[in-house]
């Protein structure tokens, strides 16, 4: 039976001003994502969400939308990789704006595309944003969606 690595990412958006907070990732999977992590032993995938948002932006999210999952599995490991994505507008909190996982900042949807995205995180963000497909599986690199 393949390794199984559980995570999370969480979209989070400010309606009144059109914008979603990143964080340019500088340890591993380095780019532009949205904030997330590992869901630890005995943590519930919501729980971990909210921890990790918790550690990586200074903020407490709430009404956890969820926007889909992806995986990607690895043959030669025979390892399992799944991200649950969710998305919210509901938080507070004082941002922090670098942890050592890197720098936390708000930008303007239509400014998404100017960044230096993390591997593969550009073709995920029709999931975020349009709910165009609910999964996405990493299949010699290239994503179906489903």
């Amino acid at each position: 039976m393949a390794n199984v690595t559980l995570t999370n990412m969480c979209m989070i958006y400010d309606k009144e001003n059109n914008k979603v907070l990143v964080q340019n990732r500088v340890k591993s999977w380095k780019g532009i994502t949205f904030p997330g992590g590992h869901v630890e032993k005995g943590e519930s995938i919501v729980e971990s969400t909210i921890r990790e948002i918790k550690e990586e932006t200074g903020l407490t999210i709430s009404n956890l939308e969820p926007c889909g999952i992806i995986q990607w599995y690895n043959k030669d490991k025979d390892e399992s990789y799944f991200v649950f994505n969710y998305r919210t507008s509901v938080y507070s909190g004082e941002l922090l704006h670098k942890t050592d996982e890197g720098d936390v900042f708000w930008v303007h949807k239509n400014e998404l595309a100017q960044l230096q995205f993390a591997e593969g995180m550009e073709e995920r963000l029709p999931m975020f944003f349009e709910k165009a497909f609910v999964e996405g599986f990493y299949d010699e690199g290239q994503l179906k969606r489903y």
